[in-house]
């Protein structure tokens, strides 16, 4: 009977705990109330957005709820997925962040429209505006994360609309796109086999991207040297390249990460980032698909900059130097969260 006393009373005490746990000033009771009045969804929500051409829906999910730290992440691609997103899922939870993510329109889990003149860096822009609206983000509480493609339009957005920011991170990319081309023909091109770049370049120029043989050269010579390191890829990196819209990709990229060749080719905004006045972390790898050093540099012209360095890390670096990744993405949010953020010094 005693033990039996003890045992509820041990459970109440427990119970208890979790209620009035606290992370970041968040509740552990409050953090999955989404304020969901009718079926609940898991945080995944459809988000309308309007562009010149129509209508159309893109796809959100929602974990966590802090008032204060609201992050919206930005895939790659073009026209990747959210799913590579997925191991946030592991880390900012325990931190109390509140986060989003997101498939961008033309992406697999959103709509997917035909018209080739959505596919701007400015129409984007105007999209990430409207989600941000429909999430009820502000000044005080949003961190944008865009990784690649995602950072090239998280730099976009910031340009424009900072003013709604509390932050940005840019995971990844160059701020030029013909230095990235650049870095690809005369950095990593280099370090492989000059009879694989030799049939890789003559593939390209008799317009065989689509040969098995192209991605035959490409995968164990580039691909897991500077995009993903790990010997065996998780299923959401691998869900994120099957689930790819290669139109929307082809047009904006080019058909390989090794360089860059289509609506993209000539981007560069090197020269704008001293306007962006809000806290800025820029992230690269060492065996990164972009100059490391550059995105150095780039944490130098913003006027609030830090930089993260993954060591071990390639262009997937929150997969192949996840614990470097993730403690220096934590840190950057938690200090400006806290007014201790203070920016690397001048060089």
């Amino acid at each position: 009977m005693i033990k039996s006393f003890l045992a509820i009373l041990l459970a109440a005490v427990l119970f208890s705990c979790q209620e009035t746990a606290t992370v970041n000033g968040v509740s552990t009771a409050d953090y999955f109330n989404y304020g969901d009045t009718g079926v609940k969804s898991g945080g995944v929500r459809m988000i309308p957005i309007k562009t010149p051409v129509g209508d159309f829906k893109v796809w959100t999910k929602r974990v966590g709820n802090n008032p204060r730290i609201k992050v919206l992440f930005l895939h790659g691609g073009p026209a990747a997925t959210h799913e590579y997103f997925e191991c946030f899922e592991s880390f900012f939870p325990q931190e109390g962040f509140e986060f989003y993510e997101y498939d961008q329109l033309g992406s697999y889990y959103s709509d997917q429209p035909k018209d080739s003149s959505l596919w701007t860096t400015e129409r984007f822009v105007e999209e990430v505006e409207q989600v941000r609206q429909a999430l009820g983000m502000n000044k005080d509480n949003f961190y944008l994360l865009g990784s690649s493609w995602g950072g090239i339009l998280a730099m976009e957005y910031t340009l424009k609309y900072q003013d709604n920011m509390k932050a940005v991170l840019i995971s990844n990319m160059m701020s030029s796109c013909p230095k990235y081309g650049k870095y690809a023909d005369e950095v990593l091109a280099k370090q492989m086999k000059p009879e694989v770049v030799k049939e890789v370049k003559d593939l390209e120029a008799k317009g065989q991207y689509s040969s098995p043989r192209y991605m035959e050269l490409l995968m164990p010579n580039f691909y897991q040297e500077h995009l993903c390191r790990l010997k065996e890829w998780p299923d959401a990196v691998n869900r994120t390249f099957k689930h790819l819209n290669s139109e929307i990709y082809v047009m904006m990229q080019g058909p390989s990460e090794f360089g860059i060749s289509g609506r993209l080719a000539n981007w560069d905004r090197s020269a704008d980032l001293p306007k962006i006045k809000i806290p800025t972390l820029t992230i690269g790898g060492t065996h990164d698909t972009m100059d490391p050093e550059h995105m150095k540099w780039m944490s130098t012209q913003v006027q609030q900059g830090r930089f993260l360095l993954c060591p071990n890390g390639s262009h997937l670096s929150m997969w192949d130097d996840q614990k470097t990744y993730m403690d220096g993405v934590i840190k950057f949010i938690k200090d400006v969260d806290a007014g201790s953020f203070s920016a690397a010094p001048k060089k």
